[in-house]
Order: structure tokens, then sequence, then C-alpha cells
């Protein structure tokens, strides 16, 4: 085997990397147009709180290796075990009720990260791969990128809560269609729907993570924290809870090393030195 062969048979499922306060998470199949192997899960779920805990990040890039972002499971995979006899995926264990039982499932735990994550879903985008997508906090689609949620053409069902979460996103008829047809859309049609916003496919990874460099280095990483919880915290409160919230916080960001930049910043025209405190 050449070094090179060598080399890649080692490459990680998904790979890791960090520069100028935004960890970039790549999912690295592209042979395979990364499509989703169960091993990935627990690594997706490592490396994103890997970055969610790293002081230096600040913002989050999720995107694919070559020309796909995920084309959804393996089936390689699911045949075999199926020919194994081996069961399903064994399903979410609901937590004890409460807030925080929305934000510890299989892929809600996202939304509960403090770092926002931004997906660049720069080719094919299905199934699994879509769900993914859906709890990102913004969606960047590539020029010429195609998703489907698949879920109705492969006999399944609306899988981990996108039943629940697509039509927040992009309203109840758009996440009707999506889900009942399964039919594949472009990037224009999904930026259409408010589903993600589309940038050129030439250097479009480095174009989002330009956005998540304005995020990391131009807000303050406790706003960008707080402002995020408010948001999902807010589709499980009423109007009354989600105003006490926010005069709760309002009245401790006033106390803040980065209240104290935020205005010192703006008033000498300069580049903010946030600190997170």
């Amino acid at each position: 085997m050449s070094m090179h062969a060598a080399a890649v048979a080692q490459a990680p499922d998904v790979c890791y990397e960090t520069a100028g306060r935004v960890a970039t998470i790549t999912l690295n199949r592209p042979h395979k147009l990364n499509a989703w192997t169960t091993g990935m899960q627990d690594q997706l779920r490592e490396l994103l709180l890997r970055a969610d805990s790293d002081e230096n990040v600040r913002a989050i890039v999720l995107t694919g290796a070559g020309r796909g972002f995920c084309a959804g499971a393996d089936m390689t995979e699911l045949s075999a075990r199926a020919a194994r006899g081996e069961p399903p995926a064994a399903a979410n264990e609901v937590p004890a009720d409460g807030l925080a039982a929305n934000f510890a499932l299989r892929q809600s735990y996202m939304p509960a990260l403090r770092k926002p994550v931004l997906a660049a879903i720069n080719g094919a985008a299905a199934g699994i791969g879509f769900l993914i997508t859906l709890f990102c906090d913004i969606r960047y689609m590539a020029e010429g990128a195609k998703l489907t949620t698949a879920f109705a053409r492969r006999g399944l069902v609306a899988e981990q809560g996108c039943a629940w979460l697509l039509p927040r996103l992009i309203g109840p008829m758009n996440a009707l269609d999506l889900l009942l047809s399964a039919r594949m859309i472009n990037a224009s049609e999904a930026e259409a729907m408010g589903f993600a916003r589309v940038l050129p496919a030439e250097g479009f990874l480095a174009a989002v993570q330009a956005r998540a460099s304005e995020i990391a280095n131009m807000a303050s990483p406790r706003s960008v924290a707080i402002i995020k919880r408010q948001i999902y915290e807010g589709q499980f409160q009423s109007l009354a809870e989600a105003i006490a919230l926010a005069d709760q916080e309002f009245a401790l960001c006033q106390d803040t090393e980065d209240f104290r930049e935020g205005v010192a910043h703006f008033i000498e025209s300069c580049k903010p030195n946030f600190t997170g405190r």
C-alpha cells in the first residue's frame, strides 16, 4: 500500500480544525458523499462539545468534504446490520421533565451549545444529513447544492424531531411539501422557503467561515451565548416569560466587561476586544 493510500485509510470520518476563533468540523467520507455511519454520530458530538468548551473558539462551521454535505445513512452499513439481524439504533430516552429535556437528545443537543453552529451545505444533503442541518443555528447553501428529506421515499417517518422543528423554520405548508413528497430541491428554492441563505459555489466554505469569523471576532461571546439560549428557550415560553428572561439578562449584562468594551469600542470606533466576561 502506498503512503498516500495509508493516509487516506487512517483519515477520521469527521475532521476538526481551528483558525481565527472559528472551528471547522468536516464530515469526511467524500468517496461516499459523506454517507452517515453510526460511528460518525459520536465523533460529531465529541467534536462539537470540544469546540464548545474551547475558550479560543467562538463559532463553529459544519461542512462536508468533497462534492456532498451528507447523502444520508450509509445503506451498505444498514444492509450489513440487517443481514446480521441487528436491531435498529436505539430510540432516544427522554430525560426528566423540564426545559433541559428538549436539548439533550440525539441531535437536539446542538441548540444547547453555547457557540453558534453555521452549516456550510456544500453539496447534497439527504435524510440524516438534512436533519443535522436543521439543528444548526444558521444554514448556508452553495449554489447548485440540493437537499431532500428522503424519509417518505424510504418507507420512514419524519425523524428525530424534524416534524416539530421544520414547520417552525419554513412554515407548515413548506414542511409538509418537503416531508410528504421527499422531492429534491435546489439551493434557490431552499432560500425562498427561508431554509438557508445561498452563497456562490466558488469560495463557498471560505465565505461561510468569514461569516462565522465576523460573529467570533466582532460580537461578545457572552451575548452570543445568551441570545442563542433566548431564541431556543423562547420556543417553549410565553411572551411574558421571554420578556422576563430578557429583563433579567439585560440587568446582568450591564455589569460585565463585555458591556463596557461594547460601549468603548463604539465610541472609539475601534475593533472590540471582548473577553466573554
